[in-house]
């Protein structure tokens, strides 16, 4: 039976808890097209069905983002059963921008800077 992978792909980053990681990112058919599995420690992501397999590695690093994973990067290692070992490049996924404080914080920075007390001491 020849195997159902399309491709692999080295997925590389830190994750949630600031730790360096560097998994294997199956990209397997499906009914609907494909979708990308992704096999971390206790965790398993499976994407649903995308069109394409660039769309469900995309889709995957945005819920890695939503997970708080950052600094991700992937290279194609397998297309089939062909290695391609490091002939192609990393490509890199930038970081989602940080959220807005919120009002409270906005509220909290500013009574500090009334009081004085983000300030050092210049005497």
């Amino acid at each position: 039976m020849p195997d159902p992978i399309i491709e692999k792909h080295q997925l590389a980053g830190v994750d949630e808890r600031d730790r360096g990681f560097n998994r294997l990112v199956e990209i397997e058919p499906t009914d609907g097209g494909c979708h990308a599995t992704l096999r971390y420690e206790a965790t398993l992501i499976v994407t649903p069905p995308c069109h394409t397999e660039s769309a469900s590695l995309t889709h995957l690093i945005g819920q890695l983002h939503g997970q708080g994973y950052r600094q991700l990067r992937s290279r194609l290692s397998f297309q089939g059963a062909a290695y391609l070992g490091t002939q192609k490049d990393w490509i890199d996924y930038p970081d989602p921008d940080p959220e807005p404080p919120g009002i409270a914080t906005l509220l909290f920075q500013r009574l500090r800077g009334m009081l004085g007390l983000g300030r050092k001491d210049r005497s």
